[in-house]
């Protein structure tokens, strides 16, 4: 398997969608212009390729030197536990270097998966969440 990651290049909104229906991540898939402006309002975007075939992707939003929102990180349902999503935040980190900070929201199913790939947990955290 050759997985080959690019980086800020906006997929189709029915790959994003795909790929979040497999995956298991909770988002809005069936409001596809919500998933394109989600996009087109982030500013760092990787993506992971199987030839022409989308397996991953990961959304942040982030200043590039104080700062980073890791906002999705989704792998279809069988590409999992192949390295892909650690390997997808491995990307962000080399473009937003060691100045800054990566941080996320987990998925409730995810908590057991962050600190193995190098996060630690925090406790210093509030949310206003959104209406829908």
């Amino acid at each position: 398997m050759n997985i080959i990651y690019r980086n800020n290049f906006i997929p189709n909104v029915k790959e994003i969608i795909e790929v979040y229906e497999s995956s298991g991540i909770n988002r809005p898939t069936k409001e596809k212009e919500r998933i394109a402006k989600m996009y087109k309002h982030s500013n760092l975007i990787i993506s992971a390729w199987d030839n022409k075939k989308l397996v991953g992707i990961a959304r942040a939003l982030t200043d590039f030197c104080y700062c980073c929102y890791l906002s999705d990180l989704a792998v279809r349902s069988d590409y999992q536990k192949r390295g892909i999503g650690k390997e997808l935040i491995e990307e962000i980190k080399k473009i937003i270097k060691e100045e800054t900070a990566l941080i996320l929201l987990s998925a409730p199913t995810a908590m057991d998966y962050y600190p193995k790939i190098g996060f630690d947990s925090i406790k210093n955290g509030y949310i206003i969440k959104r209406l829908k």
